[in-house]
């Protein structure tokens, strides 16, 4: 496998390719999509939490103007189950008459238009034989899951080393249920053709779709095509196959007509799943001069009632610190609650909210600079592998950030900095994301008129993969990116890896340069005995690309440029296929490196009316080779966003008797608007990672993480008030 060692660290930040799609209104997004014919469905859910359908009538619904049919449980014809992947998939709908959380769909109505169908829904009556639903960490009756995800960790004798350590510190700390809410309603939009299935839909992971749809209709893959040329954002709220996708297509092959189904706001809240609230107890043990002795890191989540959900909120302790004795412990609570699922930074957003929380606090107890203690415990090589990172420059990532930002400025006691009435606090957090990666497949192909297309059946969900895949394909083929187009959203391609967790862009960007290096290699075989040629008897080892042309390494002038190739051997264009699979790190010597970074944010709090401000963030991040600053740029920007809302204002609220979401409306659930979001700076520094051939790590989530400890360190040094829960809202303040 070629690493890349020698390039730029940062690419030029162009503009979005799709840019202009999508500020003329020509991007289509599934709910754009339509159908000659077209039906539309519409939702019933539970109005209990747990317990059974005891009742339900149709009739007035099946009555109604304009209703095609309505499908329940009693007449829904046996669905077969989407395979567990990463993320296990809920069990298909309608399929028994159990009630597992509030707002479970229990029918499904489809009519002609969008409005009888929502009409008709209102008429369908359901009655609920109800139990006591299961909803709080601390409920007896509640199962219990320990090591749920097998990455639970010792290393040492944390427990011995604690009793003994100089200094002791120990702490909870607890995150609440967030939901995803991208700005684009959920859409399916599905057709059949005889057993063939063609769906529009919101996802992230298409292809993961279309093989669960195929069994779910017990129809061959081959017969299921998924098409997603943009999602609405997904911020992880489309890894899953979720119920009402299979609904769509139920109904569309009940009604023998394609049908669109539209989640409405509230329906999001109980149908696309959730960020998991945590509670999570730390010890830390360290030496009067700062050393770590021992970490102690035990984490409950919650579950919903059926299936899985990977998120890990301890285990990112076990390789953040040179400590020698570390326990890391995940435990998981089920609960009768909507579908626990992956939003932005997963387990890495809670965790590290406690453990950069604890370190601060630690750094207090010792009278040592909340920075200082970090550097002093700092992770040269793998603490738990004992493998030199892949990459890894989170030291420089605070010498910078500490510069930018202004921390020498920092008076070390708290309520020690005002400006005139406000408080200000300063705070940090070292951050860091798991490293990710999936197989990948993609096929370059080079036409007569000097034009490239690159393909693969992924999807951008906004983070900008049109247009670094198109940057990263120019540069691999040495062509101008006008001149290349990156063709994604389509099943019909190659298999594409999901867009999540950090890691499509070295998944995909290292399929795409299999691809690109074999196309070479397809041109290179095609003049090999071509005497007349000067590539003739050449490897691709032994030649360099640009402007078009290929040319022997050193010997610029004996070349020839593709389309020179293309027309002397009477071919219109030329094709190759090009796969990644992850690298193992005991073959490389490695300990694959996710991105890391720093933190550094300034407060204000008045201290008489509680209100808390984000005055100022400075991001430092370690992410690789940069293939497109501006884009990576707003994804740090757009990270920083969301962490700002799971700090101060996001909180799904469970009504704790009947299990109800109380404020399922963007009227009710707090998120950041524009004048919450301060004056930011994001810079990177690195090199490229040496896992992966186009030196690429994740900047999607890296963003987030962070954000709720830096606040929250930063609102002890203003005020002095400790805050170990989030959000931070005005009550806690005063």
């Amino acid at each position: 496998m070629t690493i890349v060692e020698q390039i730029d660290l940062v690419g030029e930040g162009v503009d979005r390719v799709d840019g202009p799609l999508k500020v003329t209104g020509a991007a289509h997004y599934p709910n754009d999509f339509s159908f000659p014919d077209l039906a539309h469905a519409a939702l019933v859910r539970s109005t209990v939490a747990a317990g059974r359908i005891s009742r339900l009538d149709t009739s007035a619904a099946q009555a109604s103007p304009g209703v095609l049919a309505v499908i329940t449980h009693q007449n829904a014809p046996s669905l077969g189950r989407a395979p567990d992947n990463i993320l296990s998939a809920p069990p298909p709908p309608l399929q028994g008459d159990r009630i597992l959380h509030y707002g479970q769909y229990v029918a499904v109505v489809v009519a002609g238009t969008a409005e009888e169908a929502t009409a008709a829904a209102r008429r369908v009556e359901a009655e609920y034989e109800a139990t006591e639903p299961v909803l709080d960490f601390h409920d007896p009756r509640a199962e219990v899951l320990t090591d749920p995800f097998e990455l639970d960790s010792s290393r040492g004798d944390a427990g011995t080393a604690l009793a003994s350590a100089e200094v002791t510190f120990e702490a909870t700390y607890t995150t609440v249920d967030n939901t995803n809410n991208p700005l684009g309603l959920f859409t399916t939009v599905a057709a059949w053709d005889g057993e063939a299935l063609t769906v529009h839909d919101a996802t992230q992971w298409p292809v993961l779709l279309r093989t669960a749809l195929a069994r779910v209709f017990d129809i061959p893959e081959s017969g299921v095509r998924v098409l997603v040329p943009f999602v609405g954002g997904g911020f992880g709220a489309g890894l899953r196959v979720w119920p009402h996708v299979m609904l769509a297509a139920l109904a569309a092959r009940t009604v023998g007509r394609p049908v669109k189904l539209v989640l409405t706001r509230p329906e999001m809240f109980t149908g696309v799943g959730h960020r998991t609230a945590t509670e999570q107890r730390l010890k830390i043990g360290a030496g009067r001069d700062g050393r770590l002795v021992a970490i102690d890191h035990e984490s409950t989540s919650t579950l919903q009632m059926e299936g899985d959900n990977f998120e890990p909120c301890a285990s990112g302790t076990a390789y953040a610190y040179a400590c020698p004795n570390v326990s890391t412990r995940d435990r998981q609570v089920r609960l009768n609650v909507t579908w626990c699922n992956s939003m932005r930074a997963p387990g890495e957003a809670q965790g590290n909210f406690a453990l950069e929380s604890a370190m601060d606090e630690l750094s207090y107890e010792l009278g040592i600079d909340p920075l200082d203690l970090r550097l002093r415990n700092y992770a040269e090589s793998h603490p738990q592998l004992g493998l030199p990172w892949s990459s890894k420059a989170l030291r420089e990532c605070y010498e910078v950030g500490a510069e930018r930002f202004g921390w020498s400025r920092r008076l070390p006691e708290p309520r020690s900095m005002r400006d005139g009435d406000w408080l200000i606090g300063y705070g940090l957090a070292g951050v860091s994301f798991f490293w990710f990666q999936k197989p990948c497949e993609a096929t370059a192909t080079l036409r007569r008129d000097g034009t490239a297309l690159v393909r693969s059946a992924v999807t951008d969900i906004g983070t900008g993969t049109y247009t670094v895949m198109a940057q990263l394909s120019a540069e691999l083929l040495g062509l101008d990116l006008p001149r290349v187009t990156f063709e994604l959203g389509d099943t019909d391609l190659p298999p594409g890896a999901v867009a999540g967790g950090s890691g499509l862009t070295a998944s995909l960007g290292s399929a795409i340069h299999a691809a690109c290096r074999n196309l070479v290699q397809e041109f290179l075989d095609i003049v090999r005995d071509d005497p007349t040629s000067p590539l003739a008897g050449c490897a691709v080892d032994e030649v360099s690309i640009g402007r078009g042309r290929i040319h022997r390494t050193g010997s610029p002038e004996r070349g020839e440029a593709y389309t020179d190739i293309l027309v002397a051997h009477g071919l219109t264009e030329l094709s190759a296929y090009g796969a990644s699979t992850p690298a193992d790190s005991r073959e490389l010597g490695l300990a694959p490196a996710g991105p890391f970074g720093a933190k550094f944010v300034e407060v204000r709090v008045d201290p008489d009316l509680g209100l808390l401000r984000v005055a100022r963030v400075v991001s430092v991040i370690d992410a690789g080779r940069i293939l497109n600053e501006k884009t990576a740029t707003s994804q740090i920007i757009g990270g920083t966003v969301g962490g700002i809302g799971m700090a101060m204002f996001e909180e799904t609220v469970t009504d704790p008797g009947s299990g109800r979401i109380a404020n399922a409306t963007f009227g009710d659930y707090l998120i950041p608007v524009n004048a919450d979001i301060p004056d930011m700076q994001v810079s990177f520094v690195g090199r490229p990672d040496r896992f992966n051939p186009v030196g690429v790590k994740g900047v999607g989530e890296i963003g987030l993480v962070g954000m709720g400890a830096a606040i929250a360190n930063a609102v002890h040094h203003a005020t002095g008030r400790r805050i170990r829960s989030l959000p931070i809202t005005i009550d806690k303040l005063f």
